[in-house]
């Protein structure tokens, strides 16, 4: 339950980063019904982009972190985009990035609304 509540607050931020920047685009969806299915299917792909890739990135990566202060974090967070726009490229449905600009901000906006997302929704953790 908590895998999909996940999937379907990647999908929820996904969508309003592209609602908010112009080089950010869902595309492959004619109706909602397709439309919302394509936004879960992106949210899922950036969830396991996030959970298998974004850990060996940061391990190798880990110098830099440190000499950037954790400043680092918002280009692998916009790598992490770019990969999942990439692996939905390969399909006619999917997330397209126009630049790495768009993808660090697409990222920090994504970053910032599952952040929120995740406070407010509840965790299925029990809390004492």
């Amino acid at each position: 339950m908590a895998f999909l509540l996940r999937v379907i607050v990647n999908a929820a931020a996904i969508w309003l980063a592209t609602q908010v920047l112009a080089g950010l685009d869902v595309v492959g969806g004619d109706d909602t019904t397709t439309t919302v299915l394509v936004l879960l299917g992106v949210g899922l792909v950036f969830g396991l982009v996030n959970a298998v890739v974004k850990p060996i990135v940061k391990l190798i990566s880990f110098p830099i972190y440190i000499l950037t202060l954790g400043l680092f974090t918002l280009v692998v967070n916009a790598l992490m985009l770019m990969l999942t726009g990439w692996l939905s490229e390969l399909t006619d449905y999917g997330l397209r990035i126009d630049n790495f600009g768009t993808a660090v901000l697409g990222a920090l906006i994504i970053s910032v609304i599952s952040f929120l997302l995740s406070v407010v929704l509840p965790s299925g953790k029990k809390r004492d």
